[in-house]
């Protein structure tokens, strides 16, 4: 008797549990819907579809993609070394490194901008800026920008993918043969694969979406440094809400594509 009704609890228990947890991812996917039928009925359509083809928002889909593509390159290249020493190696102050790299993801993208431009008013980046290239008010500036903030997420991915590889695969192909290159490129880069591919997709998806850090160094100049997340900001400062919703619409449609793409191609779900 006492057993059976043990188990009538555990089981009212478990159904309460459900059901709080479901409650709760329903109320988040509604709230997120609340927002896009809200933008939805706000718009009027046939200045939308003009706004979406307007000059001004096609130059602002070509600049994101562009430079969120270079961005992307930039900050894989550094992120892969990185993410592997970090995981890999062990050495003094590695907590310390380890924290530090992730100050970008931690601090406001605002901040990071206004350390930047900070920076290239210095003499040693005042002579970066003046004579080698031009990063202030410029495009190299939303470049530079969305290096500085998507590459700690980079970091951070592949950090968690490198840490899931046994380090005895390496071990072993030493063993075979394999110098530390080879063994890196030969066994650990196509057992990090999905990673890799997570990584790649998120960085670029984060960097077409970057606005502080972009806009403080870069600047907010209509068809010069105007992104999509910039773009956004000239049309709510003229109060034309509806190309800023023509905008924000391809941005989610971005987001959405890139996730998708994400778990396709590496049929698993990663974390931002």
């Amino acid at each position: 008797m006492s057993k059976s009704l043990s188990l009538r609890k555990g089981l009212s228990s478990d159904r309460a549990f459900r059901l709080v947890v479901a409650s709760v991812l329903a109320v988040v996917v509604i709230f997120f819907l609340i927002l896009v039928i809200s933008m939805a009925s706000f718009t009027n359509w046939t200045t939308f579809w003009s706004s979406l083809v307007s000059g001004e928002t096609l130059f602002a889909i070509r600049l994101s993609v562009i430079t969120a593509s270079i961005s992307t390159i930039l900050g894989m290249l550094i992120a892969v070394p990185v993410a592997y020493a970090v995981s890999q190696f062990t050495f003094p102050g590695k907590d310390i490194v380890d924290s530090l790299l992730d100050l970008p993801i931690i601090l406001s993208p605002v901040a990071l901008g206004a350390a930047l431009l900070i920076f290239f008013n210095t003499p040693v980046g005042g002579f970066i800026n003046n004579n080698i290239l031009r990063f202030t008010f410029s495009v190299p500036g939303i470049v530079a920008a969305q290096v500085t903030v998507v590459t700690a997420l980079a970091i951070r991915l592949l950090k968690s993918t490198f840490d899931g590889i046994d380090p005895r695969y390496e071990q072993v192909a030493r063993t075979l043969g394999c110098n530390k290159p080879k063994a890196f490129f030969k066994i650990t880069l196509p057992l990090a694969r999905n990673g890799l591919i997570a990584a790649t997709i998120l960085t670029w998806a984060r960097a077409v979406g970057e606005f502080g850090a972009a806009v403080m160094l870069a600047g907010a100049t209509p068809m010069k440094t105007e992104t999509l997340p910039i773009s956004i900001y000239l049309a709510m400062s003229s109060a034309d809400v509806d190309r800023a919703i023509a905008v924000i619409f391809i941005l989610i449609i971005i987001a959405l594509v890139a996730l998708l793409l994400m778990r396709k191609l590496t049929h698993r779900s990663y974390p931002l």
